[in-house]
C-alpha cells in the first residue's frame, strides 16, 4: 500500500465521487486507481499533483492503485525515464500495488481491434495524415467520410493484419475507428486507433511495428486492471465520450474517467517536450538541474516530499484550470525546512573582522543551538577567534538611514558570542574595504548586555582559522515572466529564460561543525536560507544548493488576506 500522509486533506469533487460511488456499491466497494505516466522525460511538480490524487485517495478509501507505463511511443521512450519516475514516486513517499505497462496488453488491445473490424466499427484508412486533418472539417463544419471509410471487414481484416506484419512503410496506413464524422467532438470524427511505427520498443523489441494510439490503449488498459477511478487532467475532458465508446464497442468493464484541473505554476514551464528541448539545447545541466521543475531537480534543490504533499493538498483540486503562484510552493518549503532544518552558521561573501583586543591564540567554544523549533535538536559547540569573517553586506563604511549593522563607531551583537564595535577599517588600492578591526566586551559573552544598553543589529560569523572552504550555488527562477510562454511574434519561451537564474559562490566560509556532509542533507545558514548539500560534494570540497530564501512572501499574502 502507498504512503499514509499526514497531512489534513481538503475536501474536493473526485472525493465526493469515490464516497457517493461506495455508497451506491458502484464497484462492489472497490477503489482502484492508476498513475499512468508516459516514460518520454522525467516527471515535475505537475505531476505530483496527479500522484497524490492517485495514491492518496486510494489510500484514504483502503484501496489499490497501480503504476503503469503508457509505453505506447517507442520513439520518444526510454528505460532511463522508466527508473527515474519509479525513484520519483518513491521519493514522495508513495509505493504501488502493481507494475505494469501498456505493452503489457498489445496482444489484446490487437484482438480487440479484430473485434471491432469484425463488427465494422474499425477500417483501415490509407489517408495521409494531413489529408485526415482536411477531411475531419473544422469547428462550424462537419468532417467528410474517407474515401476508404466503405472498404469490407475482409479488406479491413487483411490489411490491419499485413499493417501488423510489416508489409507496408511508416505512415502509409493507419486503423480507424468507425464512428461519427459529423460528431460535434472533433475526437469521435473517426479516430486514429493504429498507426505503422518501424521502430524498436524498449521492452517488445521489434514484436511489433504497429503500435496503439493513446485514446484507444488508454481506457482498454484501464478495464483489463479493473481501475474504478481513472482520474487524468481537463485537456481529456473531450476525449471522455471515446474512452467510454470503445468500452462500450467492447463490452468490457467500464472504467470510468474523471477530469481535473492541471497544476500550473508562475515562472514555470510543465510541459515535457519543452523541458527536454532545456536539456538537449543545454541550457540547463539536465533533467535534475535545481532550477527545473522536475521532482528529481527539486529534490537535488533541497525540497522535502512532505512539502510538496503540503502544497499539492493546500493547492486542491477543481473543475476549472487556473494558475497557483511559485510563492505559494516555496512558503511550503520554507515551512517544512523550518521544522526540520539544523542551523548553522556560514558566510557566502567574506570580510575579514579583526578583534584588536582579543586574546591572541585564543579560542572560545560558543553554544549555538542547532534548531530553536525542535527542543529535541540539541545544541553545538561553535569556535570564537580574534580574526573571523562576516557578510559584506554587513558592513557599510558610509551607512545609509536604517543601516543599524556594522559600521566605523556603531557596536553589533555577534550571534552567540560578543557585542563589537567597529574601530577602523583597512582598504585596498582600488579603495574598497578588505578588512575592519573592531573591539569587543568581554562582559556580554552569549550576546548578552548586562547593564541593559539596546543594541539594534544581531550578524552571524565564522571564524577565520577554523573556516570551511565552499561552494554555494545561488538559484533563482528558471524564467524572468510569471508566464514563460507570453513572448514577442517571432520568439518562443527561451527568450524569457532568466540569465541571473542561477549566481556561483565560490568564496563561501562555513562554520567546522559542516567538515563531513552526506549529499542530500538541508540546513539551515542563519539569516541567508536553507541550503542542501549538492551530490557534486567530494571531501574537502563541499558545494550546497540554495533551496529557497529565508524570506517569506507568500506567508505575508495568506496574512493580508487572513486579515480581511
Amino acid at each position: 500500500m502507498s504512503h499514509e500522509p499526514a497531512e489534513p486533506r481538503s475536501s474536493n469533487f473526485i472525493r465526493d465521487r469515490i464516497i457517493e460511488d461506495l455508497k451506491t456499491n458502484k464497484y462492489q466497494g472497490r477503489v482502484q486507481t492508476r498513475f499512468p505516466p508516459e516514460p518520454n522525460g522525467y516527471l515535475h511538480i505537475g505531476h505530483a499533483k496527479a500522484i497524490c490524487l492517485d495514491f492518496g485517495l486510494a489510500d484514504e478509501f483502503h484501496g489499490h492503485t497501480n503504476l503503469r507505463f503508457d509505453d505506447t511511443n517507442p520513439e520518444k521512450e526510454d528505460v532511463e525515464y522508466v527508473n527515474s519516475i519509479m525513484q520519483d514516486i518513491q521519493w514522495l513517499g508513495f509505493h504501488w500495488d502493481g507494475l505494469y505497462y501498456a505493452s503489457d496488453y498489445f496482444d489484446q488491445l490487437y484482438e480487440w481491434a479484430i473485434k471491432l473490424i469484425r463488427d465494422g466499427k474499425a477500417y483501415v484508412d490509407d489517408l495521409t495524415a494531413d489529408e485526415i486533418r482536411q477531411y475531419r472539417g473544422t469547428l462550424t463544419e462537419p468532417g467528410k467520410n474517407s474515401p476508404y471509410r466503405a472498404r469490407s471487414v475482409e479488406e479491413n481484416l487483411d490489411l490491419f493484419q499485413r499493417m501488423k506484419a510489416g508489409e507496408f512503410p511508416d505512415g502509409s496506413r493507419v486503423l480507424r475507428a468507425k464512428i461519427d464524422m459529423a460528431s460535434p467532438n472533433f475526437n469521435m470524427r473517426d479516430p486514429v486507433m493504429y498507426r505503422i511505427l518501424h521502430a524498436e520498443h524498449h521492452r517488445t523489441g521489434n514484436k511489433w511495428c504497429i503500435y496503439p494510439m493513446y485514446d484507444y490503449a488508454h481506457g482498454q488498459s484501464d478495464s483489463m486492471e479493473k481501475v474504478t477511478h481513472s482520474m487524468c487532467s481537463l485537456e481529456f475532458a473531450d476525449h471522455q465520450p471515446l474512452y467510454n465508446w470503445f468500452i462500450q464497442q467492447l463490452g468490457i468493464f467500464p472504467s470510468q474517467q474523471i477530469e481535473f484541473d492541471r497544476l500550473s505554476l508562475t515562472y514555470t514551464i510543465m510541459s515535457k517536450r519543452k523541458l527536454r528541448r532545456l536539456v538537449e539545447e543545454g541550457r540547463v545541466k539536465g533533467w535534475d538541474d535545481p532550477r527545473m521543475p522536475t521532482l528529481t531537480g527539486m529534490r537535488r534543490r533541497g525540497y522535502t516530499p512532505e512539502a510538496i504533499r503540503n502544497f499539492v493538498n493546500a493547492a486542491g483540486v477543481s473543475r476549472t484550470n487556473g494558475i497557483v503562484e511559485l510563492a505559494m510552493l516555496e512558503h511550503y518549503v520554507r515551512d517544512d525546512l523550518n521544522k526540520r532544518s539544523p542551523r548553522v552558521m556560514a558566510v557566502l561573501r567574506p570580510l575579514k573582522v579583526v578583534i584588536d583586543n582579543y586574546p591572541a591564540g585564543q579560542v572560545e567554544e560558543m553554544d549555538a543551538v542547532n534548531n530553536p523549533e525542535d527542543a529535541g535538536a540539541g545544541s553545538r559547540k561553535v569556535p570564537f577567534t580574534k580574526t573571523i569573517y562576516i557578510e559584506q553586506d554587513d558592513f557599510r563604511e558610509n551607512p545609509p538611514k536604517g543601516y543599524f549593522r556594522l559600521s566605523p563607531g556603531r557596536e553589533v551583537r555577534l550571534r552567540y558570542a560578543y557585542l563589537v564595535t567597529c574601530t577602523t577599517v583597512v582598504k585596498n588600492d582600488q579603495g574598497e574595504v578588505v578588512e575592519v578591526h573592531c573591539t569587543y566586551d568581554p562582559a556580554t559573552r552569549g550576546g548578552n548586555t548586562p547593564d541593559g544598553r539596546k543594541v539594534k543589529s544581531t550578524i552571524h560569523w565564522v571564524s577565520a582559522g577554523h573556516a570551511i572552504d565552499a561552494e554555494v550555488r545561488l538559484y533563482d527562477n528558471l524564467f524572468s515572466k510569471e508566464d514563460p510562454d507570453q513572448v514577442e511574434p517571432g520568439q518562443d519561451f527561451t527568450a524569457n529564460l532568466n540569465p541571473a537564474s542561477l549566481e556561483v559562490v565560490t568564496s563561501a566560509k562555513l562554520e567546522p561543525s559542516l567538515a563531513n556532509l552526506t549529499a542530500g542533507s538541508r540546513y539551515q545558514f542563519e539569516r541567508l536560507g536553507y541550503f542542501c548539500v549538492d551530490p557534486e560534494t567530494t571531501p574537502g570540497k563541499p558545494v550546497f544548493n540554495r533551496t529557497v530564501a529565508l524570506k517569506d512572501a507568500w506567508a505575508k499574502v495568506e496574512k493580508k488576506h487572513a486579515g480581511k
